[in-house]
């Protein structure tokens, strides 16, 4: 993560009254999207669906999101210039398609195609759980695909089942297969740390060893739809290692990128390793590089933040030509990021490790 010098911060709050209203006059003049506290966002997430194939319990309601209409999602073509101006004009590095289930959208392909052709040189990665993936991977991967991160919680069928509400562990590791053999490594996997599945870790690690995936488990936040996360469930990276410790051989190697969420062990001497996000016993909230895009076009500046500011809008108005449209996508942007709260959606300069602003949306509406 690059920093940026701004001295002493004065706090704005809430959104400016339309999306093209001048940046705070203390902002620096960068193009770049840094905020109050110095950091700067590289890391575009842009959630494309609320839909999902799965109900998992530490994200979606048995019943699935409320439907956004269609016409509120992005198209292609508007995901294409959203990603253009991103890159090519406020230095993002990395783009990474969420959802809800991102593989639910039938346009995928035309997503990626639009991305690709906006920033050829930019990384495009996709956050999925991959059922159906082993069905369209290549059609991706022509499209401009280079990586995916994989959601997958144990390879105990029966508690697959229990966790995600449905019977579909087969469809998964059919997906995963299919991305190792069209070549989009490293194949990431990311699995969620609870009570439940604390005594599948090993097996976890086992099998993603033996596939040559590279296992993340994640601390649980309260994102979760139905509001159920409390304090005294939490599974912390300690508990983790402790279970883990007693099967493999770990050595700490920590973060290469300051800004990455995940610190990583090697497992058994290497050269795999294990990553574990700590994100709420050891938050990396000062070094966040990420802005966030919801599927209906706003900026989320931070997962427990619920000021969103509207693109679009912007991309759909018929008073602006071009250049202007990219002008007020990038001033509305910069002005969102500028307003990012320090940590967990809160502005507090000391904040407990496991408090969380209340959010009105959960992960599964917004994108991971």
């Amino acid at each position: 993560m690059t920093a940026v010098s701004l001295g002493m911060p004065r706090l704005r709050r809430g959104a400016p009254a339309d999306a093209t209203s001048a940046l705070a006059p203390e902002r620096p003049a960068t193009d770049a999207l840094v905020d109050r506290y110095g950091r700067v966002a590289r890391d575009l997430r842009i959630s494309i669906t609320e839909k999902c194939s799965l109900r998992c319990t530490y994200c979606m309601p048995a019943e699935g999101l409320p439907a956004i209409p269609r016409e509120d999602l992005l198209t292609p073509a508007e995901i294409g210039r959203v990603v253009r101006v991103a890159v090519g004009r406020l230095g993002i590095t990395d783009v990474r398609f969420t959802g809800g289930e991102p593989l639910m959208r039938r346009d995928l392909a035309d997503i990626l195609r639009a991305a690709r052709a906006a920033a050829p040189d930019v990384s495009l990665s996709l956050t999925t759980n991959a059922i159906g993936l082993d069905k369209r991977v290549h059609e991706l991967v022509d499209a401009g695909l280079d990586r995916v991160n994989i959601s997958l919680d144990s390879v105990d069928r029966a508690h697959f089942a229990r966790l995600t509400r449905r019977d579909r562990l087969p469809d998964v590791l059919a997906g995963i297969r299919a991305a190792l053999a069209a070549g989009l490594a490293p194949v990431k996997l990311n699995a969620v740390l609870m009570p439940e599945t604390l005594a599948g870790a090993a097996d976890l690690l086992a099998w993603a060893v033996d596939h040559g995936c590279h296992l993340r488990f994640i601390e649980q936040m309260p994102l979760d739809a139905d509001g159920r996360w409390t304090r005294d469930d939490l599974v912390s990276a300690t508990d983790l290692l402790d279970v883990l410790g007693r099967r493999f051989d770990l050595l700490e190697v920590g973060r290469d990128d300051p800004s990455a969420p995940a610190e990583e062990w090697l497992v058994d001497g290497g050269p795999q390793t294990v990553g574990i996000i700590a994100s709420v016993t050891r938050s990396f909230c000062g070094a966040c590089d990420r802005t966030r895009l919801t599927a209906e076009g706003t900026v989320r500046s931070c997962l427990f933040g619920d000021d969103e500011t509207d693109l679009r809008a912007i991309l759909r108005a018929t008073d602006l030509d071009e250049d202007a449209r990219d002008d007020a996508l990038a001033r509305a942007w910069q002005g969102a990021m500028w307003r990012k709260p320090l940590a967990h959606g809160s502005d507090a300069p000391t904040l407990a490790a496991d408090a969380f602003a209340a959010t009105s949306r959960s992960m599964g509406a917004i994108g991971g």
